[in-house]
């Protein structure tokens, strides 16, 4: 078994506000010591949104587990001088908030390339550090209304409301992001020259939903260009999974438990089998499809035959028919079911609330003979402050006194 996690050694210094501290989660579940910059007031990330856990939000315990938090007045001169000096030694600096803020107190990238030259910059903000909305304030749902993601309803008393969604801009942020900062931290040690690097948390909900965009933009040009699959002969589709909605060999289907699976036997090898082991070769016979992409569309009478076939079983029967028949057969979970899912129960052990203050997923990337170290909880306002500092920067118990004395500490 490895002796270490991938990202020991790997020292990151992070100056954040609530949902884009998320950039190092995971880098810090892989290993990465990740030293939190608060100001006396604290995130008040700790307070935001539901549910709330023993007084704490179950987003902060989340986001900010693994981490260790120091609070520093960068209003103070001497606090500044603490940043620097935490700077010199570190692999990367995050801002995770409205860009800027570092900025005003000295602490530009040239300001700490300076200090260390290979420094990775990376800010992580709502809109970027470019453009009109650069500096506007906004929340997570913003980035994906912006990106064409959520739709407005109506509910039924006339009034507008946001239905319930997968949060895609600032969960898909901190992903890219912490690609970013390894990027740089590579290139940083392999050049010995730093990197500024910025994301935004809108960019990123629209790099996810690429599929979408890049479809209507390639429908611009005629159609002696671009057309549509040559299973429906060439007919355009809707973008992404909207051109999914008339499928029927790609599609859910209920099942005798009141539940439901999702049928995806659009390749006609894999209908063919769903054919034979049904016992009804003559619907493959009747309708062979193309060898590819083929979801039957708009084709009720197969639809209307294999609703009825489906609803001769369970889900879970179904679940082992599709193994055994090799045939795609997807369970349908939602947030709360899916934890009953035998193959989640297999991959996702869930951290436990004695470690963490509540139940977490784990980091999902496994490495094999390596053991991850187990995350820490996510810390109070300041919680390891006299600790980094001394283990970190090697300060005595004067230089601490003498810090908290200035309010450099807080």
């Amino acid at each position: 078994m490895s002796a270490q996690a991938p990202l020991a050694g790997v020292r990151i210094i992070e100056f954040s506000m609530l949902g884009p501290a998320a950039i190092t989660t995971h880098l810090a579940d892989l290993g990465a010591e990740v030293i939190k910059i608060e100001s006396p007031a604290g995130d008040y990330i700790r307070q935001m949104t539901w549910p709330i856990v023993e007084g704490v939000s179950l987003m902060h315990l989340h986001i900010n587990r693994g981490k260790r938090s120091v609070v520093l007045d960068l209003r103070k001169p001497e606090a500044v001088e603490v940043f620097k000096e935490l700077i010199a030694g570190a692999d990367a600096v995050i801002e995770a908030m409205r860009p800027g803020g570092l900025a005003k107190r000295g602490l530009s990238f040239e300001d700490l390339q300076k200090i260390n030259p290979k420094i990775v910059w990376f800010t992580l903000s709502g809109y970027g550090m470019t453009g009109p909305y650069q500096q506007m304030p906004s929340h997570g749902i913003a980035y994906d209304t912006w990106a064409g993601l959520v739709k407005p309803e109506t509910d039924e008393d006339g009034f507008c409301v946001i239905p319930e969604h997968p949060s895609t801009g600032i969960n898909a942020a901190p992903v890219f992001g912490a690609l970013g900062v390894l990027a740089g931290i590579l290139g940083a040690r392999a050049t010995g020259k730093g990197y500024q690097m910025e994301l935004a948390q809108s960019d990123a909900a629209a790099s996810m939903d690429w599929l979408r965009s890049e479809t209507y933009r390639a429908y611009e040009r005629p159609e002696s260009e671009v057309t549509g699959n040559p299973s429906d002969n060439y007919e355009r589709r809707l973008p992404g999974t909207a051109g999914m909605r008339d499928g029927v060999r790609y599609q859910f289907y209920a099942t005798s438990d009141d539940q439901h699976v999702l049928f995806m036997a659009s390749e006609q090898e894999f209908w063919k089998n769903f054919c034979e082991g049904i016992g009804q070769p003559e619907l493959f016979e009747r309708w062979p499809g193309s060898k590819y992409g083929d979801h039957a569309k708009g084709n009720r009478e197969m639809q209307a035959i294999l609703r009825d076939v489906f609803a001769t079983k369970t889900a879970v029967e179904w679940i082992e028919f599709g193994n055994t028949h090799n045939t795609p057969i997807a369970p349908v979970n939602t947030p709360k079911t899916i934890a009953d899912d035998p193959q989640f129960q297999d991959r996702f052990p869930w951290l436990p609330t004695s470690e963490l203050g509540c139940e977490q997923l784990p980091i999902p990337i496994k490495i094999v003979d390596t053991e991850l170290p187990h995350p820490t909880k996510a810390p109070t306002v300041g919680q390891h402050t006299d600790e980094v500092l001394a283990s970190v920067l090697g300060y005595d118990e004067a230089k601490l006194a003498e810090l908290h004395a200035s309010g450099a500490l807080g």
